[in-house]
């Protein structure tokens, strides 16, 4: 007999679009007329109540291949982040930079095993458990999401260099910040939106919130650990040890071996960022940062600027590799400043990597055709990753195409016109997560179905507060297993974890995160709780 073979990933995506096509052949066209409201100062086009109403569907067929040029199109965004994101890296892992950084860090972390309350908690679970909770308020308090692509790269050779696996550094930054991402605190793109199409105080019910986060995040780090405990026993336990071939290949660099010294061009390089900084500081000194609906003011690019200048001066004396390691530490604090104060999404935060890898090359004193030649390398080595972000564009494309989308919405809804309290926020909670299956984004998704479902919660009784948590957990959770997360397939592309690996390793700890947040709802219908 012969022995079944995973699928390729390429496979069951595609597999997905097939699924999503015998849908629009089966389930009858719908639509919501849909209007214009402003929420917190943002226009959001939102469902009419009761204005479904059914048209002729659409059924699809071959456009199950040209799903994949316009889940292309769909997509461009998140496809050219990724390919310039592999072509700034590149450049960085050819300067050794990375590998001197990880190096440097591991051996100076290790030093604290001398100390007893060091070595008793571990030193590793230390680290994993800080950096955790780091993405976790990103996620938490701005919607970290795709961002956490660009720091798969960093964490990946890390986790690798710690005795653990490919899984262990995407949990440290994509996983970690879609816990925080669930428990959302102030995340304006979901709670945010949900608040505001549900008319409650932005940002509101956030006592009980945080207690969720806690909840959430405890039994995330606790599981990493454990995984990663078992991983420290037997290394080839990991279900992605084959693939991680490649990472422990990258990472085999001595740093014996590595030469350090500072070119002249680093300091030229230095010299031009640092009057850049001090211009474009005098010019625009203050700016205010937007952290849930709080704003603070203050001189935050001038201060960033100048530990910049001073940290990197330090930097140069010692050697190329730690000046570049600062550059890529400064670009990550730029890239919260822009997020929170300026509303940078992956444009600007594709640019700014950009900048980084030429400016790492030009101080490395790479000529314009060597930079070339390495960002092309890393462009060549992430296309698999962002080849596989528009396949699985393509799913949704397919279900809007085939007008069902609204449909299946309905369906859902109406389905819960007869049950209680706790079988209505549980039922609500069910066809949140499935449609995140469909529907990714948490905006997107809170505007389509947040008008509705608070209108239906105020008819059974149940707060709205309670219908924004269950469109949190509904939304947040599945993110980190659905197909159509372009984000998701992004960092397992990068992370060359097979799709099929990913699900059976997340599936228990999905199970356990989904049966959390439903309990975690059941207070909210039962409990009187402060803004519920």
């Amino acid at each position: 007999m012969k022995k079944f073979k995973v699928p390729h990933t390429y496979v069951i995506v595609f597999g997905f679009i097939v699924a999503a096509a015998i849908l629009t052949w089966v389930v009858p066209g719908g639509e919501f007329d849909r209007k214009t409201v402003e929420v917190n100062g943002q226009p959001r086009e939102v469902i009419v109540e009761d204005s479904f109403h059914f048209v002729e569907n659409n059924p699809q067929t071959w456009q199950i291949f040209s799903a994949l040029f316009d889940g292309f199109v769909d997509k461009a965004d998140i496809i050219v982040f990724i390919i310039i994101i592999g072509g700034a890296f590149w450049i960085l892992n050819e300067s050794k930079a990375i590998d001197v950084g990880i190096q440097t860090f591991l051996k100076e972390v290790r030093k604290l095993e001398k100390f007893k309350a060091f070595r008793f908690m571990g030193v590793d679970n230390i680290v994993i458990t800080l950096i955790m909770l780091v993405f976790s308020i990103f996620g938490a308090t701005f919607g970290m999401s795709e961002e956490t692509i660009a720091f798969t790269i960093i964490f990946i050779p890390l986790a690798i260099s710690m005795g653990y696996d490919s899984i262990v550094g995407v949990s440290m930054c994509f996983l970690a910040a879609g816990l925080g991402f669930a428990g959302a605190l102030l995340n304006p793109f979901t709670i945010g939106i949900a608040q505001g199409l549900s008319s409650l105080p932005l940002f509101s019910g956030i006592e009980y919130r945080l207690v969720c986060w806690v909840i959430i995040n405890l039994i995330g780090i606790t599981w990493i650990l454990r995984y990663a405990a078992k991983l420290r026993k037997d290394p080839t336990k990991s279900p992605v040890y084959e693939e991680d071939e490649y990472w422990r290949n990258k990472e085999s660099t001595d740093l014996n071996e590595v030469k350090l010294y500072t070119p002249v061009a680093a300091w030229i390089t230095y010299g031009i960022l640092a009057v850049f900084m001090v211009v474009y500081s005098v010019i625009n000194p203050s700016m205010v940062l937007n952290i849930g609906n709080n704003n603070y003011p203050g001189y935050f690019f001038p201060i960033v600027s100048g530990l910049f200048i001073i940290s990197s001066f330090i930097a140069l004396r010692k050697s190329i590799h730690f000046y570049i390691l600062n550059l890529l530490m400064f670009t990550i604090l730029f890239l919260i400043i822009g997020v929170m104060g300026y509303s940078w999404y992956v444009k600007e935060i594709a640019t700014l990597f950009l900048v980084l890898g030429l400016v790492s090359g030009a101080a490395m004193n790479y000529s314009a055709n060597d930079i070339v030649k390495h960002f092309s390398a890393g462009m060549k080595d992430i296309l698999t990753a962002a080849f596989v972000v528009g396949l699985a564009g393509g799913i949704l494309v397919v279900l809007e195409d085939g007008r069902v989308i609204d449909s299946l919405l309905y369906y859902m809804a109406n389905s819960m016109q007869e049950f209680g309290k706790i079988a209505s926020i549980s039922m609500m909670y069910v066809i949140q997560s499935m449609i995140n299956i469909v529907i990714p984004s948490g905006s997107a998704k809170a505007a389509l179905t947040m008008p509705m479902m608070s209108q239906f919660s105020d008819l059974i009784g149940v707060s709205r507060q309670a219908t924004v948590m269950a469109f949190q957990f509904g939304d947040g959770f599945t993110n980190m297993i659905t197909p159509t997360s372009p984000v998701l397939i992004g960092v397992l592309g990068i992370a060359r974890i097979p799709y099929e690996k990913w699900v059976k390793w997340i599936l228990p700890f999905m199970i356990i995160l989904i049966v959390t947040g439903w309990l975690l709802l059941l207070p909210t219908v039962l409990i009187d709780l402060s803004g519920f």
